[in-house]
């Protein structure tokens, strides 16, 4: 009998050693395994950022992000547009593979992402924010989104399939709730992935009654090329993007709703920006735009002043919205600094896509050219890393995935067409990167009227091709012509770097399995 009870203490006690081991492992592990908080602006220019660029605007909080960690300067996007942009960074695949080639499609939430295979190896998961993808969120064990495009003033969220209006503005709730899950919702004893993804600076580009003075002061240099008359570019001159037609509507987009009623929009079932204000915000934004709106009438501006007048007045608004996401991306890298948490996480920002900042006249996104092309990507790395500084290296959205995962140490799957940024976070490069990106736009048509298109960019050169509805090529030499100004396609000195252009866009297509255009 005793030395039953010998034999059972003794092997009660190697299980309880066991476990004990186990779990010491597992917290071990939790421990290495770095958090992510992966923050998105919808539509934030590169050029509206200081770390990339400081004509326009100080963006010191997102300017922190990469102050210990890598700036990337070469960084694209495969479809510039909202819905299939989110698509791509979620499922690393290109958005004729994952389904999402336009806004009009519902994405399809029984694919693999990258917040489902965190997930399934120990991540508690967020997303909070802007969504935009029309099915409901998956993979995510909390999840707090804005419906469609979400409101700025007031907005509704729907928290975990329940929809609620909350008082305040937008950009500083999804803050406040980012925050909130952070400190008090989430399991602290597993590593966190949290998507915070801002709606701002989306089209209308209204900002925050705390900032709508900021600006006004201020008078912003045109482009050089703000009145390009699209000689050479067909899809170019067709385009419904410009600041200087009717394409950015005076009271819609620029917020002259004069209390006489004179000003009228284009769009007729547009009641006005106040619409879900309460007194105090109300009285705030009329005292700041209605005396805007008087003194423009009484100007009468016409012509090449109507359009000054007009860019001055997009960038104002735009950057007011900037000046929120910088704030509020100030108090989350605070709390995570005051919580200890910094170290261990890896913070990334980025945009869905670029956006025009009064380049060849317009505003919006969608084509190949570099403004909209671009995206910005800056990272705070985890202990442990060695790079800082800038990465020059062609990365692109599809390759946001399997970075995620190769950092949580979770495998990267076959399926994905994007690579791991990892090895760019060491001192030493790699020694083989890829030379070339692959782009491909459908939405057409639509209100802007950007043509499909779809083609390659490396380092020098950019060859692109307008189908559908026109077949028109063209091609840039980015080191000479920046700005995209030039076509160049079928000059006989370039014959040579167009065949070889084409035969790597073909490769490109044969690899993303993307060959067939008459599907679209």
């Amino acid at each position: 009998m005793k030395r039953n009870r010998l034999t059972f203490f003794l092997c009660s006690g190697l299980i309880l050693m066991a476990l004990m081991s186990a779990c010491k492992t597992e917290k071990a592990d939790v421990k290495e395994r770095p958090n992510i908080l992966f923050i998105m602006s919808d539509d934030h220019s590169y050029q509206t950022i200081s770390a990339y660029d400081n004509r326009f605007i100080e963006t010191p909080n997102i300017d922190r992000i990469a102050k210990d960690g890598v700036v990337f300067t070469n960084s694209f996007v495969g479809n510039s547009i909202c819905g299939p942009s989110r698509a791509t960074m979620l499922t690393g695949k290109h958005t004729h593979i994952n389904g999402q080639i336009n806004n009009d499609v519902t994405f399809n939430g029984t694919q693999e992402t990258f917040p489902k295979l965190l997930h399934q190896s120990g991540y508690q998961t967020a997303l909070i924010g802007k969504w935009h993808l029309k099915s409901d969120p998956t993979g995510f064990d909390y999840w707090s989104v804005v419906p469609g495009q979400g409101q700025y003033y007031n907005p509704d969220f729907i928290e975990m399939g329940v929809e609620k209006q909350y008082e305040g503005y937008v950009t500083t709730l999804t803050t406040d709730f980012a925050i909130k899950w952070l400190d008090k919702q989430r399991d602290k004893s597993k590593p966190f992935c949290l998507l915070l993804h801002n709606k701002a600076p989306h089209r209308t580009w209204e900002p925050d009654t705390a900032y709508l003075d900021d600006f006004e002061d201020k008078t912003f240099p045109l482009p050089d090329n703000f009145f390009d008359n699209y000689e050479g570019r067909q899809a170019a001159e067709e385009q419904h993007l410009s600041i200087r037609a009717n394409d950015m509507d005076l009271f819609y987009d620029l917020k002259m709703q004069d209390p006489e009623g004179e000003i009228k929009s284009r769009f007729p079932w547009y009641k006005g920006h106040t619409t879900r204000m309460n007194d105090a915000q109300k009285a705030a934004w009329d005292a700041h735009y209605n005396p805007i709106a008087e003194d423009f009438k009484k100007q009468n501006l016409s012509g090449e002043e109507l359009y000054k007048w007009k860019y001055q007045r997009y960038m104002k608004d735009y950057l007011s919205c900037i000046k929120s996401v910088d704030e509020n991306i100030g108090r989350v890298l605070d709390y995570l600094e005051e919580q200890g948490l910094a170290d261990n996480t890896l913070i990334v920002y980025t945009s869905d896509q670029g956006f025009y900042m009064g380049e060849h006249g317009w505003f919006d996104k969608r084509f190949m050219y570099e403004e909209s092309f671009r995206t910005p990507l800056l990272m705070h790395l985890p202990k442990g890393y060695e790079k800082r500084g800038e990465i020059s290296e062609l990365v692109q959205n599809i390759d946001y995935a399997p970075t995620f995962l190769d950092v949580a140490n979770v495998k990267v799957p076959n399926a994905i067409q994007g690579v791991s940024l990892k090895p760019l976070f060491q001192k030493e490069e790699p020694k083989e990167w890829r030379k070339g990106l692959y782009y491909h736009y459908y939405e057409f048509p639509n209100e802007h009227m950007v043509k499909r298109h779809y083609g390659i960019r490396t380092e020098r050169y950019k060859l692109i091709h307008f189908y559908n509805d026109i077949d028109v090529w063209e091609l840039y030499d980015l080191q000479n012509d920046p700005q995209e100004m030039h076509n160049l396609y079928g000059q006989a000195d370039y014959e040579t770097i167009t065949q070889d252009l084409k035969s790597q866009l073909k490769e490109l297509q044969v690899e993303y399995q993307d060959v067939d255009q008459t599907n679209y």
